[in-house]
């Protein structure tokens, strides 16, 4: 084994040491934290070092474990699945500092088991974005669902437990109830479940069969939430905020539609699904998601709902990408896991800190806070620009690419969708500013307004530099664009 073997095994690893040390040193929690602070920025180094090794020519490509013949437990890198590596090992030092803060600035209990789970999901997350088959992506993509189900569970109420039965249930049931079947039909059809430039699948079944395929995966990738699988993710909001950031931006959701560009281009071939007409069915289902999740959002209070429905609708961006079935559509789902996950994780720790801060959690509540929380909300702003697409901020090009995707693909009422959802994106979102700043103040009493104040600092630092990242990508989405191209050659 190599060193860039050793490298990548390390980066999937090395979460897993963080996990073990957490309940070591449960007792210790400034020990604790900074132990495990450290062991996520040596992740992100290690992914950074498998990202220069791989820019400089380097094939990483091996097998770990021959369970039986073709089906081995292997890593292979490719740009996709070090897109999202990348993302996930950097946010997951911003989110860690984060949920300090949030931990403890609520009084929040049970922090070891908390961080302890919340290392494991990053774990798997490298270990299936660096999956070089089917077999090995679903192995990860089940231990993800069952390390974040202690988190979703996290305060114990029974609102807490039923959201986490909810969530369990609808992720454990789509995966072996239609994605393992997908799965298995694969190896049944194309002999092999390798990822494969141009897909596996041309020539071994018929346009019906790919499309009866195409859908088995598109639902049974539950964490995608696309309609009408999409119920645990508002389920899950009872959990802590650092665990929605963890679901809505790091992790799980980004797992989903990261797995639904990973088996579309490498299992079945945008080729395939461009002449058999496999996907089109996705693009109407996905443009259903998009504008009535849109829709739901401008009807919850609640802010973390109307943040939760508001991902809905983003990870269908994804999942429609792919179904136009052309370069520049999934180059522009592909880009969107970056740009999304940077702005959305800024709204939730946004939304995070105004709890900690006043422990209010409804946008009504919201009325002139952003007088006396100009951080937390100039953050808030940022991360709703960037996510409405408005430049210069990096949301702006990833739904510039999927509508220039749309009219490639002659599909001009999903160029319409596109707008209309943005326009929507606008009504749900840019209210919660205003009322923040230029409503007036719902304080009946002059001086409980005077007491209240940003969150800690360990809560609003990590939202000012993940908000600064919005800003940061619109410059550099060039760069990634060029590393992604070599996805769909």
């Amino acid at each position: 084994m190599d060193n860039t073997q050793v490298i990548l095994l390390s980066s999937v690893a090395l979460p897993f040491i963080g996990s073990v040390l957490n309940i070591i040193f449960h007792r210790f929690k400034n020990l604790r934290d900074v132990l495990t602070l450290a062991i996520a920025t040596g992740t992100f180094i290690l992914v950074l070092l498998i990202f220069r090794d791989f820019s400089n020519g380097r094939i990483i490509d091996f097998s770990l474990l021959t369970v039986m013949p073709g089906l081995d437990i292997a890593f292979h890198v490719e740009p996709l699945g070090l897109l999202f590596g990348i993302v996930a090992s950097g946010l997951w030092i911003v989110t860690h500092i984060y949920a300090v803060g949030y931990m403890r600035g609520n009084n929040e209990k049970h922090h070891a088991r908390f961080f302890a789970c919340f290392a494991i999901a990053i774990g798997t997350v490298l270990g299936l974005a660096f999956s070089k088959n089917l077999f090995t992506l679903f192995i990860f993509y089940e231990i993800l669902t069952l390390s974040t189900f202690p988190l979703v569970a996290h305060k114990g109420t029974p609102e807490a437990i039923n959201g986490a039965k909810t969530y369990l249930k609808i992720l454990l049931g789509t995966s072996v109830g239609l994605q393992l079947i997908g799965i298995i039909s694969v190896y049944v059809f194309a002999g092999t479940l390798d990822f494969t430039a141009q897909g596996i699948l041309t020539g071994k079944v018929t346009n019906f069969q790919g499309s009866i395929l195409l859908a088995l995966f598109a639902f049974g990738i539950g964490k995608a939430a696309l309609m009408p699988f999409h119920k645990w993710l508002p389920a899950a909001m009872v959990a802590p905020t650092p665990v929605s950031a963890l679901l809505h931006a790091v992790a799980v959701v980004k797992a989903g539609v990261f797995t639904i560009l990973k088996v579309g281009v490498y299992i079945f071939g945008i080729d395939f699904l461009k002449e058999t007409g496999a996907s089109n069915w996705l693009i109407w289902l996905a443009a259903f998601s998009i504008l009535s999740a849109s829709i739901v959002a401008m009807t919850k209070d609640n802010l973390k709902a109307r943040l939760a429905y508001s991902t809905i609708s983003q990870l269908s961006y994804i999942t429609l990408g792919l179904a136009l079935a052309n370069s520049l559509g999934v180059l522009g789902g592909a880009l969107h896991i970056a740009t999304h996950a940077l702005g959305k994780i800024t709204l939730f720790m946004c939304a995070g800190s105004i709890y900690v801060a006043t422990h209010r959690t409804k946008v009504s509540e919201l009325d002139g806070l952003g007088r006396v929380m100009p951080i937390t909300f100039g953050a808030f702003l940022i991360g709703a620009v960037s996510i409405i697409g408005l430049p210069p901020f990096g949301g702006s090009w990833s739904k510039w690419l999927l509508v220039l995707g749309a009219i490639e693909a002659e599909q001009i009422f999903i160029v319409a969708a596109f707008m209309i959802s943005s326009l929507l994106n606008v009504a749900y979102l840019l209210p919660i500013i205003g009322r923040a700043f230029f409503a007036p103040s719902i304080h009946t009493n002059v001086g409980s307004a005077q007491r209240i104040k940003e969150a800690p600092l360990l809560c609003w630092v990590p939202t000012v530099l993940t908000a600064t990242g919005c800003l940061v990508l619109f410059f550099y989405s060039g760069s990634v664009y060029n590393f992604l191209i070599p996805v769909t050659n």
